[in-house]
């Protein structure tokens, strides 16, 4: 492993470059799909809205720098940079690639699993986060209320912003909405990573906002939604009924006998978030739910 040569201004690494100098195998299996594309690559620090507090800006999955590169050249003239890596060799390489950066504060790597390290309290986040773990890694990060920017498979992505009735629609879309609008900013060709992956991918954008529904258990919200949607192809009335187990209802049957009667003949997917939060706070008072 060497140093750059020729010390470039951040924002000016070659993404191929840097993965030949971090000398690492580059392994699939391990989710390691880096973005080598210069024009994305560019455009994806962009995505944050420009009224988006970027004084501190978290990374996961940094990888051999290629998006961290373009993060450093982002930042305000105090700004700093927190980058995750679970890989210790490619943490390692970030903080020697980087060392001026480390040096003077506007850089810091932590190596370690994203979903198991304590977040820094960072102002926004953008990343090419690995697919495998994205799910886990996007409902730790939209509960912190931060503007997010991260690609993701397209599917996930097109399930994130899909509306009810659609066939995409789902309880990744209804948990995703309930946190933040969510929008889809690109579409990503499989050609534009480094290996290429099984399926092409999405840059997301997500703005934070209070719904515009009451949920005063949000918890439960969650739970009840879940459980709605491993029966979406039941009425609302059967789906109810038959997952108190997971929803954590005691009296399910009570829920129905209070829930007006169009919904009960529609489906979940058929549900919009506000109506969902309509049925769950009808469960909370009827249902007996319990503490999970």
């Amino acid at each position: 492993m060497t140093d750059s040569p020729s010390d470039p201004e951040p924002g000016d690494r070659d993404p191929d470059g840097l993965i030949r100098r971090a000398g690492l195998r580059v392994d699939p299996d391990q989710d390691q799909h880096f973005l080598v594309d210069d024009r994305v690559l560019d455009r994806i620090p962009t995505y944050l809205p420009d009224a988006a507090d970027r004084s501190h800006l978290l990374e996961i999955g940094g990888g051999a720098g290629a998006l961290t590169d373009r993060l450093l050249a982002s930042l305000p003239a105090d700004g700093r940079l927190t980058v995750i890596e679970r890989n210790e060799g490619y943490a390692s390489f970030l903080e020697t690639e980087f060392a001026d950066a480390v040096a003077d504060g506007r850089l810091a790597v932590v190596a370690g699993d994203a979903l198991d390290v304590e977040l820094p309290p960072f102002t926004a986040s953008v990343s090419n986060l690995p697919y495998g773990v994205s799910s886990e890694i996007a409902f730790r990060l939209l509960p912190e209320k931060r503007p997010l920017v991260a690609t993701f498979q397209a599917e996930f992505a097109d399930r994130m912003v899909a509306e009810s009735g659609t066939s995409e629609y789902g309880r990744l879309s209804v948990s995703a909405q309930h946190y933040a609008d969510v929008e889809i900013v690109e579409r990503i060709p499989r050609e534009a990573f480094e290996p290429k992956p099984a399926v092409e991918s999405a840059v997301v954008r997500c703005i934070p906002r209070d719904p515009e529904y009451e949920a005063d258990d949000e918890a439960f919200f969650l739970r009840f939604v879940k459980a709605l949607f491993t029966q979406r192809r039941k009425t609302v009335r059967n789906a109810i009924r038959n997952t108190g187990h997971i929803s954590g209802l005691a009296t399910p049957e009570a829920v129905v006998e209070a829930v007006d009667e169009d919904l009960l003949r529609k489906r979940p997917g058929d549900l919009d978030p506000s109506t969902f939060a309509e049925i769950a706070a009808v469960a909370v008072e009827h249902g007996t739910p319990t503490e999970e």
